[in-house]
């Protein structure tokens, strides 16, 4: 005798499925609008990024050709001709080429004998948070150099302690002239031990040691090793 089918589960079933049905169909009625909406403005967003990353590029593109004509225009000293790009890069959303034109800018002030303008441009960088770190330190040891001479020696040594250490890319800059202020102040000893420093740092340019090397031995410190160059020229000889 044949077994008659199981039609209670097979209706349970479907009464299920049905009631699944309605709870989707529900659900996409209650909020089927606010996830459309919500990936509407998703993807509108995404492609809002994406043109104004190309828009980015595409500035960066023209500014560096800008910047570029403008070095071109300094090295042949058409300094009038380089005035107005530089300005209008001093201008730029990019961090980059506005702190490459300030410091441009500073650089042709300070040609000019005009030390006050250019150390208020490189404040203005130092300042700037959107410029890496690195790059405001320069900022801040180019207009203690400017300053350097209206300054009294504690300014500048509180205003470079924090960068006149070894392995710091400033350094030899900033080291020269904290060593130059405790001379002006008298503190010869400490002055002769930071020339000393500076004239054995593996990554001091040659310059710098050259003269860290004159004031240790006027200071009375023994020379350190010839740099670079000196021995170079001793090895010539």
């Amino acid at each position: 005798m044949a077994v008659p089918p199981n039609t209670d589960a097979a209706f349970l079933r479907e009464v299920d499925e049905e009631l699944r049905r309605d709870q989707m169909v529900g659900a996409w009625k209650r909020y089927g609008r606010i996830a459309v909406a919500a990936l509407v403005l998703a993807l509108a967003a995404f492609g809002g990024w994406l043109i104004y990353q190309n828009q980015r590029q595409a500035a960066a593109g023209v500014e560096g050709e800008l910047l570029s004509k403008t070095f071109d225009d300094l090295a042949a000293k058409k300094v009038d001709a380089a005035a107005k790009p530089l300005a209008d890069l001093a201008k730029s959303d990019g961090p980059g080429y506005s702190a490459v034109a300030r410091f441009t800018q500073a650089d042709l002030l300070l040609q000019k004998d005009d030390t006050a303008g250019a150390a208020k441009i490189f404040a203005a960088i130092t300042a700037d948070q959107k410029v890496a770190q690195p790059f405001r330190d320069l900022a801040l040891v180019r207009q203690t150099s400017a300053e350097f001479d209206t300054l009294k020696p504690q300014v500048v040594i509180d205003r470079l302690r924090g960068l006149a250490v070894k392995d710091n890319p400033w350094f030899g800059s900033a080291g020269e002239l904290v060593a130059a202020a405790y001379v002006k102040s008298g503190q010869r000893d400490k002055a002769a031990a930071l020339f000393s420093q500076i004239a054995k740092g593996d990554d001091v340019p040659d310059t710098i040691k050259q003269r860290a090397v004159q004031m240790s031995g006027l200071l009375g410190v023994d020379a350190p090793e010839k740099t670079g160059d000196q021995a170079e020229e001793k090895k010539a000889k």
